[in-house]
């Protein structure tokens, strides 16, 4: 994917991008990120810092990863996807958990029906960021908390450079070996949607939040964003 698309193009090729690599995404997630990935699900989790028992939706859910993890620290799980080759290749997450083929950004949900809401690694492939936000302001309960997590670049030159040449270059080689390498080279090149941390902040206390918190994760390649539904 040479030229990064947008609008009902990028909708459709994520769409079909999803769908296509859903049998070997959760391998490919744990062979590039050496399995921290599964440390960012459990930080971000725990962030929440909800009770037991919270009614959570996990948006963009993928294959699930968020809610087994929201699962295994006593939440009730949602996951919520518009890629239905996802959310095939989702195994069992836990008896009664629920998992809906729907559009994040028009959320089949009433307002204020969630306790929390996550998003591991998918604001760069929606087609706008704000309606996101919009909808999860709509559908959390007052004091609802959400995690959102994302890429990010290390403020460390040398760090920065370091990342730089894995995820820009061995990366795409990794999904080319494993699963597809026009989508694994997309990947990188899918920062470019990515608002900077602070306007991403900014856009998160206009939709209604507070206690916005910015936390950098292993070295600042990762960020997770949390706030609280605004009382």
């Amino acid at each position: 994917m040479s030229k990064l698309p947008s609008g009902a193009e990028k909708r459709r090729a994520v769409r079909e991008m999803f769908d296509a690599i859903a049998p070997r995404y959760d391998l490919v997630n744990r062979v590039m990120t050496l399995r921290l990935d599964v440390a960012w699900r459990r930080r971000t989790v725990r962030e929440l810092a909800l009770p037991a028992g919270s009614l959570v939706a996990d948006l963009a859910c993928g294959t699930g990863d968020l809610c087994r993890e929201l699962a295994r620290q006593g939440h009730s799980p949602v996951g919520l996807d518009f890629s239905m080759g996802m959310l095939r290749a989702a195994p069992a997450v836990v008896d009664g958990s629920i998992m809906i083929n729907a559009d994040v950004l028009e959320l089949p949900l009433r307002a204020g029906a969630l306790d929390g809401a996550t998003c591991g690694f998918a604001l760069r492939n929606l087609t706008a960021v704000q309606p996101l936000l919009t909808e999860l302001a709509r559908v959390l309960r007052p004091r609802g908390r959400v995690g959102l997590l994302e890429v990010d670049q290390p403020s460390n030159p040398m760090l920065r450079w370091g990342h730089g040449i894995y995820f820009g270059r061995l990366v795409p080689l990794i999904g080319a070996a494993l699963s597809d390498r026009d989508a694994y080279r997309y990947l990188p090149e899918s920062v470019a949607y990515l608002p900077p941390a602070g306007e991403l902040q900014d856009m998160v206390r206009s939709a209604g939040f507070t206690d916005v918190r910015h936390h950098r994760l292993s070295a600042g390649i990762v960020q997770l964003i949390t706030a609280t539904r605004a009382g």
